[in-house]
């Protein structure tokens, strides 16, 4: 609902405190647990929304970047999507988490949002979506209707599996070329309209060239020497990239790819420390 892991986990301490300040008056005969939480949670979410503004993407704010060397500056006023660590909780790799689909709920209006997620995600009827908001059954249909039209107008889903073997080789081969800094390696495992984008930065890149001579850059600043270790993020591949300082090598980003048909369609890259420390990544390894 939020596309923020720390609102969210905010969000369910205030849901458990709501539920237990309440608990007197839960009435087993009208609902159950599951489905009187999710009110709670529904509630305390759209009553967090109110007034804020969506949380993008940098690619969902302009036109994409033409100059490789233009200053990387951050945006902190910007509400910025943040991943979540799949790490951390069983998710069971749900695509439905996926940044792509969370950074384009965003774009719904928070009523809409909820109804998309507690219908398609969480797959309450419709009778039960319209109690836990206080609405009737053709009301949520509307809404429903609308959301999954919206999100229609979007890109295509391409994700693949995170175990099919065609996916996990790309990443391999991604990972291989990155810590060589083998920016033509890199380059030929993209597709045609691969994005490049790192929030807090506004500046997003989009094809092979333009992508292609961002890393040129990267590389050319930090060094060719790098580490990765795998992670996982939104039910997607992701890696923490290591930059070599001294002896050792400092925790520099966390990069989660899209990939489909064997490319690499995007990478994300976080740099934010707040959403680094959530996914509990060592500062530095040797």
């Amino acid at each position: 609902m939020t596309g923020s892991f720390q609102d969210a986990e905010d969000l369910v301490q205030e849901t458990l405190l709501r539920a237990w300040s309440a608990r007197d008056r839960y009435d087993p005969t009208r609902a159950s647990v599951r489905t009187w939480l999710y009110r709670i949670a529904t509630n305390a979410c759209l009553t967090a929304l109110d007034g804020r503004a969506r949380r993008p993407l940098p690619s969902g704010l302009g036109a994409p970047g033409d100059d490789p060397c233009a200053p990387l500056a951050p945006a902190p006023d910007v509400p910025w999507l943040q991943p979540f660590p799949d790490g951390r909780y069983d998710v069971d790799a749900r695509a439905e988490l996926r940044l792509a689909w969370v950074a384009a709920v965003q774009l719904l209006p928070a009523r809409q949002r909820a109804v998309l997620i507690l219908r398609d995600v969480l797959a309450f009827t419709a009778a039960e979506v319209a109690d836990q908001l206080d609405t009737t059954v053709a009301a949520v249909n509307s809404a429903l209707q609308r959301a999954r039209s919206t999100l229609a107008a979007g890109p295509a889903d391409t994700l693949r599996e995170p175990d099919d073997p065609r996916q996990r080789a790309a990443v391999d081969r991604y990972l291989a070329a990155f810590e060589a800094a083998d920016v033509p390696a890199l380059v030929g495992l993209l597709a045609e309209d691969a994005v490049l984008e790192m929030p807090p930065v506004a500046l997003w890149f989009r094809g092979p060239v333009a992508y292609g001579a961002f890393m040129e850059r990267v590389f050319r600043l930090r060094g060719a020497h790098w580490l990765t270790r795998p992670a996982r993020a939104n039910g997607q591949p992701a890696f923490a990239a290591y930059a070599r300082e001294g002896g050792r090598h400092r925790l520099h980003s966390l990069q989660v790819l899209d990939l489909a048909d064997g490319r690499i369609t995007r990478n994300t890259v976080f740099t934010d420390p707040a959403t680094l420390r959530a996914f509990d990544l060592p500062e530095t390894i040797r």
